[in-house]
């Protein structure tokens, strides 16, 4: 089989370059576009040069329908908007649509969805094996202890993240709350301040933190009555996210249309 062609979308940003590195570094792939907003300072530029790596003949431009058109597969950590105009562009195309971007609301996801009749989509929160091993545990360790033990998310990121919870703080919310047999959204608590009262036996509580240049801590805490249980995944380089994007999108490749995520992946139990 030929290698499975990449295109990146934000390649002109911090992750994008990553991503990039990434592709470059890992075996039956090769980048055939790199996608950046009609404004960016770098179009015309190489992509290759400007991710800190050698040449690779393949220039930062604005045209995503005609890269998409010569592609196998995208790579997407760019923002809920851009991610659901890069969707049904990649349905369109018949496309594997990697999606790590964070802040995705249901509104998003329900067009998300839509194009996953097309296009075969891998949409996760955080792309490492380790969290995903990671929101395995918190689902059994959720549907052990209990109702008795609190469930608080605590998270930091770098200065410059925008969205809060993280992606990686919902997906971990998410697997507690299927280990509890309970819906998210309605058992959550975030953004405490002031005289709010008792905490609300049931929920799900998330803390963000942000500075410095953290690529992203990730704790869930089971607080009981007499102890206090643990699970946590310290990310060191935002490398892994890129490698397991690139381990998704080579997954992906040849499958049904559909939205799958990175246990599907990894081969995890849901």
């Amino acid at each position: 089989m030929t290698d499975m062609r990449l295109v990146v979308v934000g390649a002109g940003g911090r992750m994008g370059s990553t991503l990039i590195r990434a592709i470059r570094e890992s075996k039956g792939c090769v980048l055939t576009g790199a996608i950046e907003r009609d404004d960016h300072r770098n179009l015309g530029k190489d992509a290759g040069t400007l991710a800190g790596a050698e040449a690779l003949n393949v220039p930062l431009t604005a045209d995503a329908l005609t890269a998409f058109a010569q592609a196998d597969g995208v790579l997407d950590f760019t923002t809920p908007a851009a991610s659901v105009a890069f969707a049904a562009l990649a349905a369109q195309a018949r496309l594997v649509h990697v999606i790590g971007t964070t802040g995705l609301g249901e509104a998003e996801m329900g067009k998300i969805r839509a194009a996953a009749r097309h296009a075969i989509i891998i949409q996760s929160g955080n792309m490492s094996l380790g969290v995903n091993l990671l929101a395995g545990l918190v689902k059994q360790a959720a549907a052990a202890l209990g109702p008795e033990f609190d469930i608080e998310i605590v998270e930091m990121h770098h200065r410059h993240k925008v969205d809060a919870p993280s992606g990686t703080a919902y997906l971990l919310g998410e697997a507690a709350a299927r280990g509890r047999g309970i819906e998210l959204g309605a058992h959550s608590a975030s953004g405490r301040h002031g005289q709010t009262g008792a905490r609300r036996e049931g929920d799900i509580g998330f803390a963000a933190m942000r500075g410095g240049s953290v690529t992203g801590d990730h704790s869930v805490v089971f607080a009981g009555p007499r102890e206090r249980l643990t699970l946590s995944h310290h990310a060191e380089d935002r490398g892994l996210f890129a490698s397991g994007a690139v381990r998704a999108a080579l997954w992906g490749r040849g499958r049904k249309p559909g939205l799958y995520s990175m246990t599907d992946v990894l081969g995890l139990p849901g």
